[in-house]
């Protein structure tokens, strides 16, 4: 999997529970993509949280070519009925 400089150095640091394995599982299993202003692209899935074993949406962003990570986190905020 392709990534930023900041994917590897900053997100994965702060979120130790995050690696690649999460990140290519929400793209290869899409609930919404949506593009931003900026060109980047939103992605996101459900996945299997490996902290406490419970389902969690991770919203991981790509840079406009859709396949290289740039920032990944859990969304507490998403809602699957929202447009």
């Amino acid at each position: 999997m392709k990534h930023t400089r900041y994917f590897a150095e900053q997100v994965l640091r702060k979120r130790p529970c995050l690696g690649f394995t999460e990140c290519v599982a929400v793209l290869a299993a899409l609930i919404r993509r949506e593009a931003q202003d900026d060109g980047r692209i939103r992605h996101w899935a459900r996945i299997i949280d490996t902290r406490d074993g419970k389902s969690r949406i991770l919203r991981v962003v790509t840079l406009d070519d859709g396949e290289t990570s740039h920032n990944a986190f859990y969304d507490r905020d998403f809602r699957e009925d929202a447009p």
